[in-house]
């Protein structure tokens, strides 16, 4: 177990059709064959885990252009990201209490459009940047051709960045913090496991999970947001193996309830 405060960062909102959020959510019927589609706001947000070997950036948000252009239109009606501009990531951390300097390492969850936005603050810099490799190939794959995801944006990662790949399914490169792989959203697409002196382990799933509903109904993802379901459905149990194994709190992509729930954060 380690001494390490985890920080919940604010980087504004997303809406969207929740039928990318969970499959099926608004289908049409005999009586009702077009019904009228739900349309919310999801959550963008980053973790600080302050570390007793390193502040640790957990994922770097959207990017604060991604409605001025850094974004295709065609995402950017798909996800709209309302307020992107008024959440620049040097700016969010400076209100939680950071600097860019202040961050010893990055860790990306994947590279999605809402992952990697900010990446660009690191570019030059010796900042090691942790991804792993199935994500990184399938990043540029899907980005440098007409197949793999929709939901990259070049731009994002294509940096000089001091690139740390992952490549086994668990990983531990600071003590009592583990990188967990759980593949299915993308193919590498990879958690966290914290193990905290005080409120025990925290299992951070990112958008392997995006809500409550996909964990506790076992309700997929929409469809063009899954990579893989039989891989999505092996990660599930893996998270749930977790959970049980350690009496774990599991936190979700994207859901705005627990999002709330979460704001004051671990161990602080």
């Amino acid at each position: 177990m380690v001494d390490a405060e985890v920080h919940v960062i604010d980087r504004g909102g997303l809406y969207c059709d929740m039928n990318y959020m969970m499959e099926a959510n608004t289908i049409g019927s005999h009586d009702e064959p077009n019904p009228d589609t739900e349309y919310d706001e999801i959550p963008v947000w980053n973790l600080i885990i302050d570390h007793p070997e390193a502040t640790v950036l957990w994922d770097t948000g959207s990017h604060h252009d991604a409605a001025d252009g850094h974004w295709p239109e065609g995402l950017v009606q798909a996800f709209y990201p309302h307020d992107a501009s008024e959440h620049r990531l040097d700016d969010d951390l400076e209100a939680a209490g950071y600097s860019i300097d202040d961050i010893d390492a990055v860790f990306q969850s994947h590279l999605h459009l809402d992952h990697a936005g900010g990446l660009e603050f690191f570019a030059g810099t010796d900042t090691p940047v942790y991804v792993h490799e199935e994500e990184f190939k399938f990043a540029y794959y899907s980005a440098k051709t007409d197949e793999g995801s929709g939901a990259y944006v070049l731009e994002d990662f294509d940096h000089d960045l001091n690139w740390q790949i992952l490549h086994r399914d668990r990983e531990e490169h600071f003590t009592d913090l583990e990188f967990v792989r759980f593949p299915g959203h993308t193919p590498g697409l990879t958690g966290s496991v914290i193990h905290l002196d005080a409120e025990g382990t925290v299992v951070f799933t990112g958008d392997q999970v995006y809500m409550d509903e996909n964990y506790e109904a076992g309700t997929p993802l929409g469809g063009p947001l899954v990579w893989g379901k039989t891989e999505w459905a092996e990660s599930m149990s893996r998270i749930r193996e977790l959970e049980r194994r350690h009496d774990a709190e599991v936190v979700f992509g994207h859901d705005p309830e627990q999002f709330e729930a979460i704001q004051p954060g671990w161990g602080v």
